[in-house]
């Protein structure tokens, strides 16, 4: 009977160890992602501010070019 309980925890051991394995490489993908999405954020906040100063810039051609054609 001692036999069979020290395989069922040899077993138990074996399938612990995996289980820790495998949350720890979801761990790290976990933190993998986090970086990657506030690198992204980054990237984001970047192109709005891009976008920005591109719609201010249109908005001052658009106001030089009514002047330009008032002018004719």
């Amino acid at each position: 009977k001692f036999d069979t309980l020290e395989s069922q925890v040899k077993e138990n051991t074996q399938i612990l160890k995996a289980l820790q394995y495998s949350a720890e490489v979801n761990k790290a993908e976990h933190e993998q992602i986090i970086t990657n999405i506030t690198k992204i954020q980054g990237d984001i906040s970047g192109l709005r501010k891009d976008l920005s100063t591109m719609e201010v810039v249109t908005a001052n051609n658009y106001a030089d070019l009514a002047k330009l054609k008032a002018v004719r």
